[in-house]
């Protein structure tokens, strides 16, 4: 839906444009929702606010002063209101009359904030964090505002964040909003698209907007199968190719006697696990990888000779064929750096065709992929923790997992014969 003008005045519909359009490109799984919502001109109103119905009520004169970076940063921060339902859940926390109700649009623009402060894209106009109310990071409003500090609202944002009306709410001359029910599939689907986000590229996403989204739509994918398809995709891949080689004489030679023909072979799939030793992975985690060694020998169905472990910390101590989890041999617990392991078995004979890497995460990553072989990287979380990001002081904060390999996060949570989950 694109920005209306109603009779009082006009937008600067280009403005608004390249707003949603820049808002969109730094949160990606937030562009449905910032184009589902109507801007409607509303002159005089002295603000930029959103109703539940998934309008933005905007005052020309307002959005002139602003910049493009600006009104983008507004956008994605009054969207996340009406994403997070705040107007219901300000008439839940007792939010109802107007001194309450400028109490909740500071704690809600708290909560909001929380999670654009690490892409810069907090609003100067509503600037509200968790520091300003006296609170720690990482709560939700109702808390803010039990607990807050008092202080004067900065911004109205209107009956979207606090569920009271405005005077401006539902006026001619503007297309109707949303009802609840597409209101409702747009959360849902929102909170699929962060799902998904967050499984391509962990670490991508707020710590904040991944408890809504799980909050929303709990996710029900089992790791092991995600792990597992990742493994055969890659074993199937090697055992498609068919080359040339002059190791065997060609069935075919007794036709050209005088010239040497190739014959074809077909390679067997060759899988490294290389597993992190090094001292931050305890035993519980250890345990946990031996065992997903053990899973993919015994999903995969592929023979001793074509697995082998590497126990890997700064340097690589073991690398052996395995059959069995109990083979492997775990050497090493000083620091951490996976892209030895990465190396070395790349550079193994036969090559692997898919090299997985068991690691919770806490080690630098090499700046390109192997050529020769797809990577799966299985991050491990200690149960109780997760795999903190974005401000958590988890791996994911230090070292994000390359884009180039296919990350299977490994949760604790509800999916799974042991409560774990994958979230894609």
């Amino acid at each position: 839906m694109g920005a209306h003008d109603d009779r009082d005045g006009a937008l600067d519909d280009r403005k608004v444009a390249a707003a949603r359009v820049l808002a969109a490109t730094r949160f990606p799984y937030l562009a449905t929702a910032l184009f589902a919502a109507t801007v409607v001109a509303r002159r005089s109103i002295g603000t930029v606010a959103v109703d539940p119905s998934w309008q933005v009520h905007a005052d020309p004169a307002v959005v002139d002063a602003m910049d493009v970076e600006e009104l983008a940063r507004l956008l994605v921060h009054l969207g996340a209101h009406l994403l997070r339902d705040h107007a219901e859940r300000a008439s839940v926390a007792g939010a109802v009359d107007d001194g309450s109700r400028a109490r909740w649009n500071r704690a809600a623009d708290a909560e909001v904030n929380d999670d654009l402060a690490a892409d810069a894209m907090v609003p100067g106009a509503a600037p509200d964090l968790p520091g300003d109310l006296g609170c720690a990071d990482g709560l939700l409003a109702e808390r803010y505002l039990a607990d807050g500090a008092p202080g004067p609202r900065r911004w109205d944002c209107g009956s979207g964040c606090d569920g009271g009306p405005r005077p401006w709410d539902g006026s001619g001359g503007g297309p109707a909003g949303l009802d609840r029910a597409r209101c409702e599939l747009l959360r849902q689907g929102t909170a699929a698209g962060i799902q998904r986000h967050h499984g391509q590229f962990p670490g991508s996403v707020p710590g904040g907007w991944r408890r809504w989204a799980e909050s929303v739509l709990p996710s029900q994918v089992d790791w092991r199968r995600v792990l597992a398809a990742e493994i055969r995709r890659g074993v199937a891949m090697a055992a498609g190719k068919v080359d040339y080689t002059y190791r065997r004489p060609s069935r075919r030679a007794t036709v050209s006697p005088r010239v040497v023909l190739p014959s074809l072979f077909r390679p067997l799939p060759n899988v490294a696990v290389v597993c992190d030793t090094s001292g931050s992975m305890h035993a519980e985690l250890l345990a946990r990888a031996l065992a997903e060694v053990e899973g993919l020998l015994v999903r995969g169905g592929l023979r001793q000779a074509q697995v082998r472990v590497l126990a890997v910390d700064t340097a690589v101590h073991a690398v052996r064929r395995v059959s069995r989890a109990s083979q492997v041999a775990l050497a090493g617990g000083g620091g951490t750096d996976m892209g030895e392991g990465i190396r070395a078995a790349a550079d193994l004979r036969p090559r692997p065709s898919v090299i997985v890497v068991l690691t919770d995460g806490f080690t630098p990553w090499p700046p390109a992929p192997p050529t020769t072989a797809r990577v799966v990287v299985g991050l491990l979380a200690p149960a109780g923790a997760g795999l903190l990001g974005r401000g958590g002081g988890g791996p994911l904060d230090h070292f994000p997992p390359p884009a180039w390999a296919r990350t299977v996060l490994i949760e604790p949570g509800a999916a799974g014969s042991d409560g774990s989950r994958a979230r894609r």
